[in-house]
């Protein structure tokens, strides 16, 4: 059974403590030290509370492994562009699951395979090889018009550059997708103005993208991506144009929805500051996930 490791770290003057387990199906996962930053490797149990202390500087923290429900299960997953006679595996059997209201990061250098394997697990592009499910239900056994009702309704998108309408104001933006789903007008726009209060636009409903900040230009794209109420919210470097401070701000929004509202996030990004304050993140290279660690958080 895999788990994932929740963290709360505590600075003391223990001595090394050596944990005996005596229950069975022991799980192995690597959590980072925030002192040294050194990677740890933890071996427990689903229910197990354990203080660690780091090899490399004694600082000792509590560890609590905590069973997971999956909502995203991908298994052996490969994907091969091909162009003419040449050939990209973009993914070389990618194995991943995702707990519902988890937070996570896909980090790498470019071309390693992150934004491909987000079009696999969100059904935008189809797989090569392998099985991705999404509240149980495979990928594979749905027509391109049933994966497109999915995504609608199940999933939201936030992306680097907004992609929002110019000529439409912030809450047509936002409304823009119930409508497409043909939602009664005013129904869809009581909804919209209720997913911009959440992201802290409330007084710019009526303006233009043109008038608005990067920043409150990413906030309504995130309040397009939670207007239909999805599962879960994919993002490509969704803070990858913005300053340091305003990047800082729209993750703060993230933060927040995520743990009032229990959304589950997968985010892309080479924002190591981002990363830090997610749930789990993970390292890709070459088309597969070279490692995993869970970040402190204090």
């Amino acid at each position: 059974m895999l788990i994932i490791l929740y963290i709360h770290i505590i600075k003391c003057n223990y001595a090394k403590v050596v944990v005996q387990l005596n229950k069975i199906n022991e799980i192995k996962k690597d959590v980072r030290c925030p002192n040294c930053m050194k990677i740890i490797s933890v071996t427990g149990n689903a229910g197990d509370t354990l203080k660690v202390t780091c090899p490399a500087c004694d600082f000792v923290g509590k560890v609590t492994f905590k069973k997971q429900q999956y909502i995203i299960e991908a298994e052996n997953i490969h994907k091969i562009y091909t162009t003419g006679k040449i050939q990209v595996h973009a993914l070389r059997g990618v194995n991943l699951k995702i707990e519902k209201g988890e937070m996570v990061t896909l980090m790498g250098v470019s071309g390693c395979g992150k934004t491909t394997l987000l079009n696999c697990l969100s059904g935008l592009d189809d797989l090569t090889s392998g099985i991705v499910k999404i509240e149980g239900k495979n990928l594979n056994d749905m027509s391109d018009d049933e994966k497109t009702q999915y995504r609608a309704t199940r999933m939201g998108f936030i992306f680097q550059f907004y992609n929002l309408l110019p000529v439409l104001s912030a809450v047509e933006n936002v409304e823009l997708p119930l409508l497409i789903s043909r939602e009664k007008p005013k129904a869809a726009r009581e909804k919209a103005l209720l997913s911009l209060e959440s992201v802290g636009l409330k007084g710019w409903a009526n303006h233009k993208p043109s008038e608005l900040s990067g920043g409150q230009r990413q906030r309504v794209t995130i309040a397009r991506s939670l207007v239909c109420n999805p599962l879960i919210v994919f993002g490509d470097e969704l803070t990858g144009d913005l300053d340091r401070e305003t990047a800082d701000e729209i993750m703060d929004v993230v933060c927040r929805l995520n743990k009032d509202q229990g959304l589950t996030f997968l985010l892309v990004t080479h924002d190591s500051k981002i990363a830090e304050r997610t749930d789990r993140v993970l390292v890709m290279g070459d088309g597969v996930i070279l490692k995993e660690y869970v970040p402190t958080h204090w």
